[in-house]
């Protein structure tokens, strides 16, 4: 497939770069990854509002912008490269795409509109005690009485669920899945923030005892699967962002670390490390790439985003290893920021599904 960006779209990267560098380099990510909340709302007002990024990839008459996976991709390769601590993938990425597209018109002038401006944060809730992503056999379930709909269950690794507004559930009903919505502190909800590997990104488990809730859109059936596309393309893309800067930061180190009176840099063996990774992370970013116009162009989507997820999973986990390798025993240290990724690359390799189980969908999908 034969891509290549369009001048208006570098001039975009370029913005959502320079707004990275200035408001979120590294020491303002440590500060902020240690709060319960982990992001600073007057950035994410900036987001939102004078950068509009909250809806990038969703139509006009959702409230978004009207783009597509591509430049949603350019966001989220830059908010990886960066680190930023925003809650952009639970509550626009995850929460936004799935109200876009199964709300209702005034549901989503209630529900979506607050998310867009920055108002309120909203997290999607699908896994549960299994750890997939992608079962269609839930065991939170919903049923409907004379006073309206009720959720029961749990769900685990919630994105920013702790820190949500608004929570948009994936439960069981008589006639298949269905997505729900309610507000976070709603009767019956009992959120807990988890302790995981990447503290940037905060996730949350929930228990839900006969919490009244809206049912979303018609009472249609909900392909989670096919939902759940758009979060691995953006996925994949902020991993392929994360894997270039630690390419940039290992290639950086060497040009100054000095052994034996000459830059390590200019050992042969660094150079064939460096090189191998260099193929490794333009590899990944191709994936990715290609994920984001398969889907704008709704051609092999669950192949390609599979695809990209398994690539840009390993990739990432990678360039981390090398990284830190790379860096010698100062790699190793609290003090240098190469661990802030490898920790993301990590949790990211798991998050969504291994790049084992994404090479089996993949398999699957080009099967159909």
């Amino acid at each position: 497939m034969a891509f290549a960006f369009t001048q208006d779209q570098d001039n975009f990267r370029h913005m959502v770069q320079r707004f990275c560098v200035e408001k979120a380099p590294t020491t303002e990510t440590r500060k902020l990854m240690d709060t319960e909340a982990g992001y600073d709302r007057q950035v994410w007002q900036l987001i939102c509002g004078e950068l509009g990024l909250a809806g990038i990839h969703l139509p006009e008459e959702a409230g978004g912008s009207g783009f597509g996976a591509v430049e949603l991709g350019i966001v989220m390769e830059e908010f990886g490269r960066s680190m930023i601590c925003a809650p952009y993938m639970g509550s626009i990425v995850m929460a936004g795409t799935a109200l876009s597209t199964c709300a209702t018109p005034s549901q989503q002038q209630r529900w979506l509109a607050p998310l867009l401006n920055g108002e309120k944060i909203a997290a999607l809730a699908i896994c549960e005690a299994s750890g997939e992503f992608y079962s269609t056999h839930l065991h939170c379930t919903a049923r409907i009485s004379s006073e309206g709909w009720q959720i029961s269950g749990e769900k685990r690794f919630v994105v920013n669920g702790k820190q949500a507004d608004t929570l948009i559930i994936a439960a069981a009903t008589d006639n298949g899945p269905r997505l729900f919505v309610t507000e976070s502190n709603a009767t019956g909800i009992d959120i807990q923030q988890v302790e995981t590997m990447d503290p940037t990104r905060k996730m949350a488990d929930l228990k839900l005892s006969s919490v009244d809730a809206e049912l979303l859109g018609q009472d249609v059936p909900i392909d989670l699967d096919a939902l759940q596309n758009l979060t691995l393309v953006a996925l994949a893309n902020e991993m392929a962002g994360g894997a270039q800067a630690l390419l940039e930061a290992a290639v950086e180190y060497t040009k100054l670390r000095v052994q034996f009176g000459r830059t390590i840099g200019s050992f042969q063996a660094i150079k064939h490390k460096l090189a191998d990774l260099l193929l490794i992370v333009e590899s990944a970013k191709s994936a990715a790439y290609q994920a984001a116009v398969a889907f704008d162009n709704k051609e092999d989507v669950s192949e390609n985003a599979s695809l990209a997820k398994a690539a840009t999973s390993e990739a990432y986990l990678q360039a981390a290893i090398d990284c830190v390798q790379l860096h010698g025993g100062i790699g190793f240290t609290w003090e240098n920021d190469t661990h802030l990724w490898f920790k993301r690359a990590k949790s990211s390799e798991v998050f969504m599904g291994t790049p084992a189980f994404h090479r089996e969908r993949m398999l699957q999908a080009m099967g159909d």
